[in-house]
């Protein structure tokens, strides 16, 4: 028979457990409770953004149906052509705001990518691969809520009178390939004949010409034959190429060889946002990665920025401006200011040095193995041709003149933005960005003007063609016009460390630089790539980067 002990397993006080020892369970505590919280708020977040992330790399790649293109709407108005020139900041902006079911919208241009410029020149170093930074434009114009054509061809005149493109697209030309005995084994060679242009028209009812601007060498003799630019993709493959060329013949040399020193020398020209971003880009190559695989090679490698103005950056803070001609040191970049490039041949860069304390002027030379140009913009064919042919374009020099809409002075049906215009904004890709933005919604507007003038011209009996016509006049009268909204500057200076020059509203600005920058620096551009896979491609190149660092290898 069993014997009840006095101890029991739980009180007489209701809902007051108690243990087996008979002491009472802390409940838990409000630290305790919070790191739950935290960890289930954590995980749906993880979960919420993964979710979100792989919604939105399967609606890019899975594009809907599309408005086809007519040559009438359903009331018989006839549907306009828009043709767009070009795919850079300006033009894929537009195309992305624009309501591509009111217009047959056709898109023009050589290159049948958008590419995001602003990592352009972390490219030749292999911080960032090519391939992270191009967007082709089909997959762009397939995800238009209307039918878009898109025609790889370059517009080598425009017709304003007639409204009329021509149009030219060059193809490679192979005449066969010729066979060649090497023993067991036959090898095939192809070989090269030429290029084969195919001209052919297109006519418009509206033309926006987007097509950018080309280098400028100032007329600077020397510039275009001995250095490498930095615009295309085919800009940044030359450099990477020159720069392991360089290297790897400088490194046949004994050390003390004024050859090997000449070679070692790497010249970038330009102290605006580009020409400082791939002079930092190449120093951080050099003491990242070469330095542990070619020591020998790498600590006499010399970066020298030139630049013609007093200061480097200057649409920045003065504080900035100091904060990078001080990394600058830190990290053994010659800076060079008040030096302007008079003359290149193929070893040498002659400049002009103006002294800061007197205004005396001096020559100097300076030897190269790669200079880089960085600076200066000038008109394409394209544009000089238009421009000749409106009487209103005549002193446009520097670029199309253009009213508050972004009408071509002197046209009716052209419209003009990016940096193939001058205007009182600076030519950046923020600039681009926001005309296309409003160019978008103006087409809107410009339809529904068309649609209002149409039905005036062929009205119902349920039409109130005196309602109609005060909409009209309302319409006309309150066309807005562009208005840039500058919200800042960002630049990568080197040593993973960026100055931002930032504007929120009217009312206050923020000046910043470091690392904590650098981190910005990056989300931000990150930010404005235009396709969440270029968002992925890009943060694993700099994951891979920190991993493995950058190759040395040529190709």
């Amino acid at each position: 028979m069993f014997r009840l002990t006095s101890k029991r397993l739980f009180s007489t006080s209701p809902r007051v457990w108690q243990s087996a020892n008979g002491k009472i369970p802390k409940s838990p505590g409000l630290l305790s409770k919070s790191w739950t919280t935290v960890k289930r708020a954590t995980g749906l977040t993880v979960f919420g953004s993964m979710a979100f992330i792989s919604y939105k790399i399967w609606n890019e790649s899975h594009p809907s149906e599309q408005v086809k293109q007519v040559p009438l709407f359903e009331n018989g108005q006839k549907k306009k052509t828009l043709v767009i020139l070009g795919s850079g900041w300006g033009s894929i902006s537009l195309l992305k705001n624009l309501d591509t079911t009111l217009y047959n919208v056709v898109v023009v241009s050589p290159r049948n990518y958008f590419l995001f410029t602003p990592l352009l020149p972390s490219c030749p170093t292999g911080t960032v691969e090519l391939r992270s930074i191009i967007e082709p434009v089909r997959s762009i114009t397939r995800n238009s809520p209307g039918e878009v054509i898109y025609l790889e061809a370059e517009a080598t005149d425009i017709d304003p009178i007639n409204n009329k493109l021509t149009l030219k697209q060059s193809t490679t030309v192979h005449s066969g390939h010729s066979g060649k005995d090497t023993g067991s084994a036959k090898s095939t060679v192809s070989e090269y004949s030429g290029v084969e242009e195919i001209t052919t028209s297109l006519n418009y009812d509206y033309l926006v010409v987007g097509v950018g601007a080309q280098p400028s060498t100032f007329g600077i003799p020397g510039v275009a034959e001995h250095s490498t630019f930095l615009k295309e993709v085919s800009d940044s493959i030359k450099i990477r190429k020159r720069l392991m060329d360089v290297i790897e013949a400088a490194n046949i040399l004994p050390k003390g060889d004024p050859e090997r020193k000449r070679l070692l020398s790497i010249v970038v020209c330009g102290g605006g946002p580009t020409g400082v971003e791939v002079a930092g880009e190449i120093q951080d190559y050099i003491d990242q990665d070469l330095k542990k695989w070619m020591p020998e090679v790498a600590s006499e490698i010399k970066v020298t920025l030139v630049e013609a103005l007093p200061n480097v950056l200057n649409m920045f803070n003065k504080k900035l401006v100091d904060y990078t001609k001080q990394v600058f040191e830190d990290t053994n970049i010659d800076l060079r200011t008040n030096t302007m490039i008079k003359k290149v041949d193929d070893k040498t860069v002659s400049a002009q040095v103006k002294s800061a304390k007197d205004g005396s002027t001096s020559m100097i030379d300076i030897p190269y193995g790669m200079l880089i140009w960085a600076t200066g913009n000038a008109q394409r064919p394209v544009t000089q041709s238009l421009t000749s042919k409106i009487d209103e374009q005549k002193n446009a020099r520097r670029g199309l003149l253009v009213n508050e809409q972004m009408l071509v002075d002197g046209s009716k049906n052209i419209f003009a933005l990016g940096d193939c215009t001058f205007t009182k904004c600076a030519p950046t890709a923020q600039v681009a960005f926001q005309e296309g933005i409003f160019l978008g919604k103006h087409f809107a507007k410009l339809h529904e003007i068309d649609t209002l003038q149409y039905q005036l011209a062929h009205p119902t009996p349920t039409d109130n063609i005196e309602r109609l016509t005060k909409k009209l006049s309302k319409l006309q009268e309150k066309l807005p016009g562009f208005v840039y909204n500058h919200q800042g500057s960002l630049a990568y200076i080197g040593s993973e460390r960026a100055v931002a020059d930032l504007v929120w509203g009217d009312w206050s600005n923020v000046t910043t630089g470091g690392t904590l920058t650098f981190l910005f620096w990056r989300s931000a551009y990150i930010y404005m790539c235009l396709s969440v896979k270029n968002q992925i491609l890009v943060c694993l190149d700099w994951v891979k980067v920190s991993m493995f660092g950058r190759d040395i290898s040529k190709e």
